[in-house]
């Protein structure tokens, strides 16, 4: 009724999430352009009195930038790329197949949900760091560093997402179960099913899921954290980042950090830019199912 009324007051509305949203993202875009001693002074100002690309130099510099850089985008593309097949996969099988424990089997995908995610930092460390035959441990994970020397162990915490099976499952049993049983008699193998019959009905939420999965993995902070405290050649661009702090001069901080997080968001704005359309149609389809 509200809506109908005064159908300003909804543009009012729309209008001031979207500054909100987009104002902080312009001011780190400036920042990182802003010269020593401009940031944080009073009175604020919003522009930089002259563009200048020195900050970029100098985080490049002093990041490495090119093996940070491999690190998460090896580190991100190989999570992303589990979560949606595992997901796919899972999601399939929970949603179409019946088998003796099934309604057992999501439950307990669900309640993995409901832990946060640090609390099983400890354990996940510890037992890659026990991991057998591996970074000098012998056959019982003794001795050696295990998979905590390699960018193993920025990936094999991530590999399988309860969210991502939760989305496939609900998504696909909107799927009818006439098109699969008739693939079915056809002579169609469940994998020849899920792959032909499935997969292309579910690419939205298959974008959405891998957008949501490579956001996560890609700006992963407090784990990588941990990992490259064990070996320092592991550590991605958001710890890289952080780091800046400590290695730079003091009125340049802020915006030498500001500019490394530019570099940081460009890979996620532009893959999001491009995949918006199914982004966005995934989100509904979620929705509505």
């Amino acid at each position: 009724m509200i809506r109908r009324r005064f159908p300003w007051l909804s543009y009012l509305v729309v209008g001031t999430g979207a500054v909100l949203t987009v104002v902080p993202f312009l001011d780190m875009v400036m920042t990182s352009f802003k010269g020593p001693g401009e940031s944080g002074t009073l009175p604020y100002r919003f522009l930089p009195k002259a563009f200048d690309l020195s900050n970029y130099r100098a985080a490049i510099e002093q990041l490495d930038l090119p093996v940070l850089f491999r690190n998460s985008v090896v580190a991100t593309a190989v999570i992303t790329g589990s979560v949606l097949l595992t997901s796919s996969l899972a999601g399939y099988a929970l949603a179409k197949l019946r088998f003796p424990g099934r309604d057992f089997v999501f439950r307990l995908v669900l309640s993995t949900m409901m832990f946060p995610p640090f609390l099983f930092f400890v354990p996940r460390f510890l037992i890659l760091v026990h991991w057998p035959l591996a970074g000098g441990n012998d056959l019982l994970g003794r001795g050696g560093a295990g998979l905590t020397v390699s960018i193993v162990a920025l990936t094999v915490p991530f590999l399988v997402n309860g969210f991502g099976i939760f989305l496939m499952r609900q998504f696909m049993l909107s799927i009818p179960d006439e098109v699969l049983e008739a693939a079915r008699i056809d002579g169609a193998g469940e994998f020849a099913v899920w792959w032909r019959i499935v997969v292309p009905q579910t690419k939205p939420v298959v974008v959405t899921l891998g957008l949501l999965t490579f956001v996560d993995a890609w700006n992963e902070y407090i784990w990588a954290l941990l990992v490259s405290t064990a070996e320092p050649d592991v550590m991605t661009l958001p710890v890289g980042i952080q780091l800046l702090q400590d290695h730079i001069d003091p009125t340049r901080t802020m915006p030498v950090v500001m500019a490394g997080l530019v570099l940081s968001v460009l890979p996620v704005l532009i893959l999001f830019l491009l995949l918006q359309k199914y982004y966005i149609r995934g989100i509904m389809l979620s929705g509505l199912k």
